[in-house]
């Protein structure tokens, strides 16, 4: 029988065998409270959804009796739900183009909230993938310092079915170029590759929960 919270626990020992700084997301997405809440009750407090209508629908409650859980977007944010977003999660992974990061601005002063924002990047060239061109990345940072965003660092889903190493390395000196200190890269068939190759932020569920229905 699967158990997620052995499993958490044992996922974080590996984390924190290579890097002790870095975090685990565990991904939620489909997945129910009642799922949810047992992983919860450990203490562990950094969430991940890809849907906001799902997450507002989820979290609104939970995360008022639970003040210290940090949710993260790490999925493709419309500009419509922008104001949605803003209210319920304190990090956003996935901002890869100037309308958005401005409307994440402009909906921060309202609230008077300043989340922690990762930039996209498409680091495999895949078209049918979101993400900045890295080569357009100077441009979109430049701009997000000028807008007074609290970008912390980059994300990357590399291309799939094959050894992402590369595509981590390159993550990592770029990230380093522009002197950010947080890295948004992994998930459950790679996560220990991207920790070696400095990633801070991990996202897991399906080895956690088991698989989607």
């Amino acid at each position: 029988m699967h158990d997620p919270k052995n499993t958490l626990i044992l996922i974080k020992k590996e984390i924190q065998e290579i890097n002790p700084n870095s975090q685990l997301i565990v991904v939620t997405k489909t997945f129910g409270m009642s799922k949810i809440l047992p992983i919860i009750e450990t203490g562990h407090n950094h969430f991940g959804e890809n849907k906001v209508q799902e997450a507002v629908e989820k979290w609104s409650t939970i995360k008022k009796t639970y003040p210290k859980i940090k949710l993260h977007m790490i999925g493709k944010l419309q500009t419509n739900k922008v104001k949605f977003a803003v209210q319920l999660f304190d990090y956003i992974h996935s901002v890869d183009n100037e309308k958005l990061a401005k409307k994440i601005a402009d909906e921060q002063l309202k609230v008077n909230k300043k989340l922690k924002i990762f930039l996209q990047v498409n680091i495999g060239d895949e078209n049918q993938k979101s993400g900045i061109n890295k080569n357009n990345l100077d441009q979109l940072v430049s701009y997000c310092k000028e807008i007074e965003l609290d970008v912390v660092g980059l994300m990357c889903i590399p291309p799939a079915d094959i050894n992402p190493e590369n595509y981590f390395e390159e993550m990592k000196k770029l990230n380093n170029d522009f002197g950010f200190t947080e890295l948004s890269m992994g998930m459950s068939s790679d996560f220990l590759l991207a920790i070696q190759h400095h990633s801070t932020y991990v996202r897991i569920g399906s080895s956690i929960f088991g698989e989607r229905t």
